[in-house]
């Protein structure tokens, strides 16, 4: 059963940046997709249309039952607590802990003044270790964010984003900035978490070999359309020079 639908989506900016082109497709429930194309291709832009970050210009989205186009500020509030967000730069609050970044996933959850106040609850504080503990993170609880390795910052965010008990968790190139050996611990946990915890997952990634190794599915984009939709096995190196407008024998991205 699809869980989000893109139906003819177009985003144009200040009307000539055409970032998406009549874009079409369904993520069943449960998928891990990749979406992959080059710098400027849209990736980013559509992933955002997801959670109404970026206003579409044109077509329908629908998730998990809801019209995002058309929602309201009320029902994009409830939209959002089902999406959780993984970003590049982390987007944690250094000055804050560990854990009171975790406990940030449960503000879509509680009322301005809960929030702001810090208010959680008990069972709220045992789900973020827990969820720490899964991530690996438990002796880095107490640290201020800002102590820690990229690598650790994003499995913070990961462990923020499953505080929400999402549907769908949408990854903005979550392994960009990461070496190696960090990349493949935070795609490691991510491919768990779907497996284990049937969360959707739809990634932007630039390296082809990661998403080839880890999607069920790849979507390529190139200049706002969909060139490629369909499992890594069919993937064919045309389609992939293609898709990133490249020659045969040239370096189409830093691959890890």
């Amino acid at each position: 059963m699809s869980i989000l639908t893109f139906k003819n989506v177009s985003k144009t900016y200040d009307k000539m940046t055409h970032a998406l082109a009549d874009v079409s497709f369904s993520v069943d429930e449960g998928e891990f997709v990749s979406v992959i194309g080059p710098s400027g291709s849209g990736k980013s832009t559509l992933l955002r249309c997801v959670n109404r970050l970026v206003d579409a210009t044109r077509g329908e989205i629908f998730f998990d039952g809801h019209d995002i186009i058309r929602a309201g500020k009320k029902e994009i509030r409830q939209i959002r607590k089902k999406i959780g967000m993984i970003f590049q730069h982390y987007n944690l609050v250094d000055r804050l802990s560990v854990i009171e970044n975790v406990l940030h996933g449960r503000l879509g959850h509680k009322s301005t003044i809960s929030g702001a106040m810090g208010f959680y609850s008990e069972r709220e504080k045992e789900s973020a270790f827990q969820i720490l503990s899964k991530l690996g993170l438990t002796e880095q609880a107490y640290k201020r964010c800002d102590e820690l390795s990229g690598g650790q910052k994003q499995r913070v965010g990961i462990a923020r984003s499953l505080m929400q008990a999402p549907r769908l968790i949408l990854c903005d190139e979550p392994i960009a900035s990461l070496d190696p050996s960090s990349s493949k611990v935070i795609m490691d946990h991510l491919s768990l978490i779907n497996k284990n915890m049937k969360i959707t997952c739809i990634f932007n990634l630039h390296q082809v070999d990661v998403a080839m190794k880890y999607s069920m599915r790849i979507i390529g984009i190139t200049s706002g359309r969909i060139v490629y939709d369909g499992p890594p096995d069919r993937l064919a190196e045309s389609k992939i020079h293609e898709i990133y407008q490249s020659n045969e024998g040239e370096l189409i991205t830093d691959v890890r």
